[in-house]
């Protein structure tokens, strides 16, 4: 093996997959390093949507932000450098409490069944490619840092980028480009509202400091 990525067709059903996986979660606890041993390395996307989906409801998970949005931006760069990724030991045997960590995730399975009917081959030119794959790859880099932001009690600070990572990831794998563009506009629609809160907290800075002046 030389180390290089190069992502197969997948013609089964994207929550189909995410429920096999969940169901064979043993124990008190899971660490990364147990998910991504199931997946195997064609699973490296499936991860990235794996780790989107305890983002897309409002839900805290105590670990689970700083584990799971590292993983996606080391994966993401790893997609980038068309590498199998490197990660530290302390990501990935992170101690992750089952009790709450797999209900969350068959929250976001049930967002991802949806989601199944709309998924289909089309728009290949997005999805096929080394320089394509990396593009996306940087993509879903950017929503990764987006996501990992300290803003977790602002509504939709993770939803918005954890959306644009479910996108772009399933549209990979199931090579929809149509999804895949979805996860662009999401990303973008993030940063204008990342934009929009710190303008709105400049502004205010500004009035209190006018104030107390």
């Amino acid at each position: 093996m030389d180390g290089s990525i190069e992502f197969q067709d997948n013609s089964t059903s994207l929550s189909g997959t995410l429920r096999q996986l969940i169901n064979g979660i043993r124990g008190q606890s899971v660490t990364l390093r147990e998910l991504m041993d199931a997946v195997g390395e064609q699973g490296l996307l499936l991860i990235c949507a794996v780790a989107s989906l305890p983002f897309l409801i409002p839900v805290s998970i105590p670990g689970v932000s700083t584990v799971f949005g590292a993983a996606i931006i080391l994966i993401s760069l790893a997609i980038t450098a068309n590498r199998l990724p490197w990660l530290p030991k302390k990501i990935l045997d992170r101690q992750l409490d089952t009790k709450k960590l797999v209900p969350a995730l068959e929250k976001g399975v049930n967002i991802v069944s949806r989601l199944d009917r709309f998924l289909k081959p089309r728009l290949s030119a997005l999805t096929t490619g080394k320089f394509v794959n990396r593009l996306n790859g940087l993509a879903i880099t950017l929503a990764g840092v987006l996501l990992m932001f300290p803003l977790g009690l602002i509504p939709f600070s993770n939803t918005l980028p954890g959306i644009a990572i479910l996108l772009l990831a399933t549209g990979m794998i199931q090579r929809d480009g149509l999804i895949v563009l979805g996860g662009y506009l999401f990303n973008v629609i993030t940063v204008i509202y990342f934009g929009v809160l710190a303008y709105a907290a400049f502004s205010a800075g500004q009035g209190l400091a006018t104030l107390l002046s």
